[in-house]
């Protein structure tokens, strides 16, 4: 798609500029994800511009009216996430002039995003593709049993820096691509439990601070009963506290769980794709590691 981006855009009687988002006080993002009822924090916002890029849209006395934001994982693929306007302003056309700007950013690269209902009209008329639904369940949580659950083969252990390396490859297997400075940021960012069978790592969940508790993701593993085994001790270790957890799994044993540890269904976007498909990155097979949560609905 051949899209000329403009430097600025006429709003009724006011015009926007655009600006870098690193050259944003964090207090302003904040009250801008605030402003639509988006939980992150000013630390959220900052680990987000230190894994990606972005750009802000602002009015004539530097107020924050938009911003969008892509994170590119080697030459041919990024995701993109952050794109907040009010929806006045996105039937004015703020989304997709932000959206233009990004795309001179990412030209030739496959992109994948999480769509809110408000924002997918916006994506399919620039050419993004459905995917599949993302179930946002979080709650206030507590241990639960096993009793009626597959058994996980292996030994749970909490993670270190040593397994970087069997991490990032277990990750792009599930998630099709390889991120590898993403997931060095995330795991020093969380605590992490592994699955470890014969020496081998097979599944892993992280759990690092987020909105308004903490945040369960990523998560890969080759069945429920192994994705279940390493987000448990992170259900018991924020036994009374409020956990999320960004999941394509709309049932099963896992979601099950979910439910059932106090992490009901709260809301749902829309994985959608511009170039290759989702399918165009399954490593296939029965035991091929599937990604049972995703890091957050912005990085996928």
């Amino acid at each position: 798609m051949k899209l000329k981006p403009s430097g600025s855009l006429k709003i009724d009687t006011f015009s926007m500029r655009i600006g870098d988002i690193d050259g944003i006080d964090l207090d302003r993002l904040h009250a801008h994800s605030l402003s639509v009822g988006w939980p992150h924090r000013a630390e959220d916002w900052q680990f987000l511009r230190e894994c990606g890029h972005g750009f802000v849209a602002l009015d004539d006395i530097g107020r924050v009216l938009g911003s969008a934001m892509w994170f590119p994982h080697g030459a041919d693929f990024a995701t993109v996430g952050m794109v907040i306007t009010s929806p006045r302003l996105q039937t004015l056309g703020a989304g997709q002039w932000l959206m233009k700007r990004v795309f001179d950013k990412v030209a030739g690269r496959n992109l994948r995003l999480n769509a809110t209902r408000a924002a997918r009209r916006l994506y399919l008329s620039l050419d993004f593709q459905p995917e599949r639904t993302v179930y946002q369940c979080q709650g206030v949580v507590h241990a639960i049993g096993s009793a009626g659950m597959g058994k996980a083969h292996g030994e749970v252990r909490q993670l270190r820096a040593e397994h970087l390396q069997a991490i990032i490859p277990l990750d792009a297997a599930g998630f099709g691509v390889r991120r590898e400075a993403l997931v060095q940021k995330l795991l020093d960012q969380s605590v992490g439990y592994g699955l470890f069978d014969d020496g081998r790592l097979k599944a892993f969940a992280l759990c690092r601070p987020f909105g308004r508790g903490h945040v369960i993701g990523p998560v890969v593993a080759q069945r429920d009963a192994d994705a279940i085994a390493v987000v448990r001790p992170h259900v018991a270790d924020h036994s009374g506290g409020f956990l999320r957890v960004d999941t394509h799994m709309e049932s099963g044993e896992f979601a099950a769980f979910l439910s059932h540890s106090g992490m009901p269904v709260f809301d749902t976007v829309l994985t959608m794709s511009m170039g290759k498909r989702l399918a165009d990155y399954s490593v296939g097979g029965a035991t091929a590691p599937m990604t049972y949560a995703l890091a957050s609905q912005t990085l996928g």
